[in-house]
């Protein structure tokens, strides 16, 4: 298994992933968003697997303007848009090689190991 975690330290649901993986014993790889993000081909790779671009968007998000533009610029723009703006991403996002969910799910993760 090679697991990411994109979050960021703040997150509690970052936090609750992390100690999911180290309880378990399995080695992750902990990308702080805020510092580094994710390049534009993780930012695709996560979409596919969870649905589209729309999924990743996290309603609650503070920054309510990047939200509502995302909603109304092309479909080419959105994906720019979120790599620029990442805080706007439903995290944590965890990665295992193709497979990432969004969000503490716990109960997909245990069908990794």
């Amino acid at each position: 298994m090679n697991i990411q975690i994109f979050g960021t330290k703040k997150c509690n649901d970052t936090k609750k992933a992390e100690r999911f993986f180290k309880e378990r014993g399995i080695n992750y790889q902990f990308v702080d968003m805020k510092e580094k993000g994710m390049s534009k081909g993780e930012l695709t790779s996560v979409a596919q697997a969870n649905g589209g671009i729309e999924n990743m968007l996290d309603p609650n998000a503070k920054d309510k303007d990047t939200l509502a533009l995302i909603k109304y610029i092309a479909d080419d723009d959105k994906l720019e848009k979120i790599l620029e703006n990442q805080q706007v991403i439903k995290t944590p996002v965890v990665r295992n090689g193709k497979q990432s969910t969004l969000g503490y799910q716990p109960d997909v993760w245990k069908k990794w190991e």
